[in-house]
């Protein structure tokens, strides 16, 4: 028995990379509705620390499989860790709030596809991508208050997105509010209609335009935002953006990127998109 949940335990979460270069990472706990528990959590981060330093890898996609994206927090792992000690339970939330580090800070970049609902901790991941699609019928909610939890891990991502304003409306009421609203918050980029493939469509559009970007200079533009997010414009911050271009312009990519322009040629990496 032991040995057919540990099988079943490793199918939780798929992992794919196509000839293009495109990452797959799927919830696949569709008993459960996708909800995360610390084995869901620890095979993400492995997939992910693996994911990071492969070079084929282009783009991350995370979505799942089933009827919901994520109902967030497994309630029956929630309720064993009750039982455990409080350094117990600071070693496991340290291990869902690297989860949200490691993919926040992915190199490459990451599109979370949302369908069915999305609550709680699941609204970390979707954040900590940099662009969401979800369908028209999607559902979202910061749920943890209705339990006696709070959004913790998860809080500065979620913060980040909306700002702490919405935060404090939708962390305090517990209100489900739909695709549009998640927009106008944020929280998602690109809602699309529940027909003819029109989620499907949109990643294609998406992955397509990223294949034909320069890898070094997207990795390097994320690590920009992370440093205008936490900075000051100052002097110091002036420096350091000069710095980083004059540093791009002279980089291997830089300098093919710009004579494939001058030269009506495709750069050396758009061979991805072929």
């Amino acid at each position: 028995m032991k040995e057919q949940e540990t099988a079943d335990q490793a199918q939780e979460v798929l992992c794919a990379v196509d000839e293009k270069g495109i990452a797959t990472l799927t919830l696949n706990r569709t008993s459960k509705h996708n909800a995360f528990d610390d084995v869901v959590i620890q095979a993400l981060l492995d997939h992910l620390d693996r994911l990071k330093n492969d070079p084929t890898v282009y783009v991350l996609v995370l979505r799942a499989i089933g009827k919901h994206f994520s109902t967030g927090a497994d309630l029956n792992w929630m309720r064993s860790m009750a039982k455990k000690s409080v350094e117990e339970n600071r070693q496991d939330a340290k291990q869902l709030a690297q989860l949200m580090h490691v993919l926040d800070t992915f190199p490459h970049p990451t599109i979370a596809l949302v369908h069915g609902s999305a609550f709680g901790g699941a609204l970390g991941l979707i954040c900590g991508c940099d662009i969401a699609i979800a369908s028209s019928d999607a559902l979202f909610c910061l749920s943890e208050v209705k339990l006696g939890l709070i959004p913790a891990t998860i809080s500065p991502y979620v913060c980040r997105a909306m700002g702490v304003r919405q935060a404090r409306r939708y962390m305090l009421t517990a209100e489900h509010f739909d695709a549009a609203t998640a927009r106008q918050l944020n929280i998602i980029h690109i809602v699309t209609d529940t027909l003819n493939g029109a989620l499907e469509k949109q990643l294609t559009r998406l992955t397509q335009m990223i294949l034909t970007n320069s890898p070094n200079a997207m990795t390097r533009a994320k690590q920009l935002c992370h440093v205008c997010e936490h900075k000051a414009i100052d002097s110091e911050l002036r420096t350091l953006t000069s710095d980083l271009i004059a540093e791009i312009r002279r980089s291997e990519q830089g300098q093919e990127g710009v004579n494939a322009f001058f030269e009506k040629r495709p750069p050396a990496w758009s061979g991805k998109d072929e």
